[in-house]
């Protein structure tokens, strides 16, 4: 299927898109996309409460399998990418965006600034960062570092935790999937 819509896509032809109803106008994708959006965003506002609306692709994914189950068509990473582009027509929020070797499914209008990109890409390897090692990491003044994580924060992008040693850990919940 990716082959045959990079092929179609590479001559400007969409073969599942359909000029029935309003919606598949709107975001002008067939009945496949049209589901599969809804099911995306069914996905990302369950645990929009949770990770300030940053959800990883394979998480998004996962979801909507398990959702969909093994009764109809089997979808890939590359699906939902399109599910999400066919969203962004809405001007809802949705987007992707790359963070580290992770791509999240950004699921609010807010804008990640390059400074939110590279503090969630410090925390990736673990799901967290302290100021220090952001700091360590980046070479930032505690200024800016600290500004980024407070965006995140204030949110609802990232979770606090105070450690017995007095250091702050900011926990990133897109970057850890979820317990089944």
């Amino acid at each position: 299927r990716r082959q045959f819509h990079r092929m179609c896509a590479a001559v400007g032809v969409d073969p599942l898109a359909s000029n029935k109803g309003f919606w598949a106008q709107k975001l002008q994708v067939g009945d496949f996309y049209y589901e599969l959006g809804v099911q995306v965003v069914e996905a990302c506002l369950y645990t929009r409460d949770q990770d300030g609306g940053l959800l990883d692709v394979e998480e998004v994914l996962r979801r909507v399998k398990k959702k969909r189950g093994n009764a109809v068509e089997q979808v890939e990473v590359d699906d939902i990418l399109q599910a999400v582009r066919a969203l962004q027509k809405l001007g809802a929020g949705f987007d992707v965006a790359p963070v580290g070797s992770k791509m999240i499914v950004r699921s609010v209008p807010y804008l990640l600034r390059q400074d939110h990109g590279v503090a969630l890409a410090a925390a990736q390897e673990e799901g967290h960062v302290s100021l220090h090692a952001l700091i360590r990491v980046t070479q930032w003044t505690e200024e800016r570092a600290q500004q980024a994580l407070d965006d995140l924060l204030k949110e609802g992008m990232a979770w606090i935790d105070e450690t017995p040693h007095g250091d702050r850990w900011y926990w990133f919940p897109c970057l850890k999937a979820a317990p089944s």
